[in-house]
């Protein structure tokens, strides 16, 4: 799973926290909307559509500036076809991740001969760390934040994983720290200053979704306790659908390595429990 997926997952799990971030206002109500569009559909990887009261916020992450079509075209053209399919304004930020140099993380509009298309690009390293510190739905941002010390910065959002009473939420919250941490700070010096208990969940889950370190050990079938990766993974269903049917879970839990990390993608694409048990069909015809 990609760090712009786990941006993702963060925005359609809390929309409402995103959605006051960048409107800067407290929608009444908030909904997250498929990522399919009418008009030849597409369907995009690392997109959230959130849907207030009078108002689309589309967000789209990047870790990369590269990209086909490019990113000032991409918007435009999803700025055309949410206005045909929802008839109401549409705000849109580009989030970048990573720091880069590259000439499109500072460009801010699509122009050609007739048409002048703008939108909002926001640069994690340029903002400041309060906000994200002190959110829970965006403290796995915050080590990608504006920071003189980043083992200060680090030090803080360990504090803040600590003050979280949930066990799942913290685990959660932990294991998206970690992964988006990755982009900016090498293993070692993350978990030199994350705690070995907050981290657990997140070392599994960025091991196999980022590098596939299991080689394998994943094939046929499970036997006694459910491995770490397994248990991430039906987490990540469970938070999407609630609770799942027996019959699901066991196939999820016969899932070769290869489609497990495929579901892992294709769960963001994948709104309905129908969808699911398509999807899962479909691998299953595969390895006849």
């Amino acid at each position: 799973m990609s760090f712009d997926n786990v941006c993702k997952l963060l925005a359609e799990k809390y929309p409402l926290d995103f959605a006051v971030w960048l409107l800067l206002e407290q929608p009444k109500k908030i909904k997250v909307l498929k990522t399919e569009l009418s008009i030849e559909p597409i369907r995009a990887d690392f997109v959230t559509f959130l849907q207030t009261e009078n108002r689309i916020l589309h967000l789209e992450f990047q870790t990369k500036a590269t990209s086909q079509p490019p990113i000032p075209f991409r918007m435009l053209d999803y700025s055309v076809r949410l206005t045909r399919q929802y008839q109401v304004p549409i705000t849109q930020v580009v989030i970048f991740l990573q720091a880069t140099v590259d000439e499109i993380a500072f460009t801010e509009t699509y122009i050609n001969e007739t048409t002048h298309h703008r939108y909002r690009v926001i640069r994690m390293w340029e903002q400041e760390p309060e906000l994200f510190l002190h959110t829970l739905a965006l403290l796995p941002l915050a080590p990608l934040t504006k920071t003189n010390s980043p083992s200060g910065l680090l030090s803080q959002v360990s504090r803040n994983l600590d003050k979280i009473t949930d066990r799942a939420t913290k685990q959660d919250i932990a294991a998206y720290t970690e992964i988006l941490a990755g982009l900016r700070f090498k293993k070692d010096f993350i978990r030199q200053l994350l705690s070995e208990d907050i981290m657990k969940e997140s070392v599994i889950y960025q091991d196999i979704f980022q590098q596939g370190e299991l080689k394998g050990e994943l094939k046929g079938e499970l036997k006694g306790e459910l491995k770490g990766e397994i248990k991430f993974c039906l987490r990540l269903l469970q938070q999407r659908f609630g609770e799942l049917d027996t019959e699901i879970i066991t196939r999820v839990k016969n899932l070769p390595v290869e489609q497990l990390e495929n579901l892992g993608a294709a769960l963001f694409n994948i709104s309905e429990v129908g969808d699911l048990v398509t999807w899962l069909n479909q691998q299953e015809n595969e390895n006849e």
